[in-house]
């Protein structure tokens, strides 16, 4: 496409304009131009493509996590069982608790978060009513956790199950 100087019609980005020789100065500028806004398109299309893929490999490494923690839950509640079930003065007992305590300070240094308080009013976001007794007319409580829920880093991964009064 061939234009004047003074003329900027049919012109849009991306076409090449071939001016006349008169103005070098002035095509060296407008290439300079073009090249420099390519180049900030290339470059900001880059960056937004490195914050993506950083987004994604944590989302994955989160995801990991939280499955293997879910997977970890049972052997929790066995070790729980267990402490409850042995008595307090047996070596088994004490390195049963010790077991327990190293596992679940490990998960606890990296996000869990255990949910087995009583006399809390009751959430159904993060509590699983079993057992329902009567109250005084309140809020309904926690009366008994039967089994404790966790949540891995803010998120609920399993529900308490409890017993709710009121």
């Amino acid at each position: 496409m061939v234009t004047d100087e003074n003329s900027d019609e049919g012109v849009t980005d991306g076409e090449i304009v071939v001016e006349e020789e008169s103005d070098p100065m002035g095509v060296l500028r407008r290439e300079r131009d073009e090249y420099l806004r390519s180049l900030q398109r290339t470059q900001a299309d880059f960056e937004n493509y490195r914050k993506r893929i950083q987004r994604l490999q944590e989302e994955q490494s989160a995801r990991a996590a939280s499955a293997l923690v879910t997977k970890l839950l049972p052997v929790l509640d066995t070790l729980d069982l267990a402490q409850a079930h042995q008595g307090a003065e047996s070596d088994d007992a004490k390195a049963l608790t010790a077991s327990r305590s190293m596992m679940l300070d490990v998960l606890v240094k990296e996000g869990l978060e255990r949910v087995d308080e009583a006399a809390v009013p009751f959430d159904p976001a993060i509590h699983d009513a079993v057992a329902h007794t009567d109250g005084d007319g309140e809020k309904p409580v926690i009366d008994q956790v039967l089994r404790a829920g966790y949540r891995w880093r803010g998120q609920v991964l399993r529900p308490a199950m409890v017993s709710v009064k009121g």
